[in-house]
């Protein structure tokens, strides 16, 4: 979410420009540390997203690949491929819906709930790390809104 701001009326320090690298370059480490705990934990980090997607869904039914494709910001026919290709490792399987044959859903499987059990352990702990470093705006929160 961004913050509007009129570009004429804010000028911003040399330190506010500091804090923002600080803190992308916080979001990329991070990036790349999960990839490699992903890779880790034999998963490519598309599947590890997949996963996650799937267990993370908000709503009480599993995920449509239309519903994984906005969560993971892909194209309909790369979630497609994303999914064939987990399940075929076993992680996920697909599901027709009870109420619609029509719609078919995404569920994990054992072993794809085992795999992302182990690697959000590890990311809550990394996590409470990252969210210590974003703590420095919360007084830019306060004072640009």
């Amino acid at each position: 979410m961004s913050v509007p701001v009129d570009p004429g009326s804010r000028r911003f320090s040399d330190q506010d420009y500091r804090d923002i690298l600080a803190f992308r370059d916080r979001l990329r480490r991070f990036v790349a540390w999960s990839e490699e705990q992903a890779k880790a934990a034999g998963l490519t980090p598309s599947q590890h997203q997949l996963l996650l997607a799937v267990r993370g869904h908000p709503a009480p039914d599993p995920p449509t690949i239309g519903e994984l494709a906005e969560h993971l910001q892909l194209r309909h026919h790369s979630v497609v491929g994303l999914v064939d290709r987990a399940e075929s490792a076993g992680l996920v399987r697909r599901s027709p819906d009870p109420s619609d044959r029509r719609v078919v859903r995404v569920v994990l499987e054992p072993a794809g709930s085992e795999a992302l059990e182990e690697l959000t352990a590890l990311h809550f702990a990394e996590l409470a790390v990252l969210a210590e470093a974003s703590e420095a705006f919360r007084p830019l929160r306060e004072t640009r809104r």
